[in-house]
């Protein structure tokens, strides 16, 4: 069994005036990250490993989640905006049983709707900043994983988890 945590980067500042890659996390942004990863450990999911964007919102998401120093933190370049086909080799080449990908829209969205099974609620429709997709395969290996087949455990946007603890 795997199990998958699809991430779009949390809110990102445009008050600056600094490339689409370089753009930092806002205030808001940095408290959903934080608030994210409280989400994970309070339901017991501790990821294996990470597969990163290198753009700077989505390496700042990553470090507000605080996961474990055991976990495997791999940053891509392949995952800046990147289309779904080009997320789902990437994953495909995956170690460990559970994986987080932080990612971009559309191409995260998208494949968060087009990588688990459809669902009678019309499924994902929206991916705001900070969605976050938990999925399980029943799969030996990541590079067994294809479209439909992962089942949707749980959903979450930023704005329907508590503020973190200070």
């Amino acid at each position: 069994m795997k199990r998958l945590i699809l991430m779009r980067h949390a809110k990102s500042d445009w008050s600056g005036a600094t490339s689409d890659h370089d753009r930092p996390l806002n205030a808001r942004g940095r408290a959903n990250a934080t608030a994210l990863g409280d989400w994970l450990r309070a339901r017991m999911i501790a990821p294996d490993t990470v597969l990163c964007s290198t753009a700077t919102r989505a390496a700042e998401t990553l470090k507000g989640l605080a996961l474990g120093p055991d976990t495997d933190l791999q940053f891509t370049r392949d995952l800046y905006l990147a289309d779904p086909e080009t997320i789902l080799a990437t994953l495909r080449g995956a170690s460990g049983d559970t994986v987080v990908i932080i990612g971009h829209n559309p191409g995260i969205g998208t494949m968060a709707g087009m990588i688990v099974e459809p669902s009678d609620d019309g499924g994902i429709t929206d991916y705001p900043t900070g969605a976050t997709l938990v999925a399980t395969f029943n799969a030996e290996d990541w590079a067994d994983v294809k479209w439909r087949m992962g089942t949707m455990d749980q959903f979450v946007v930023p704005r329907d988890l508590p503020a973190p603890q200070q």
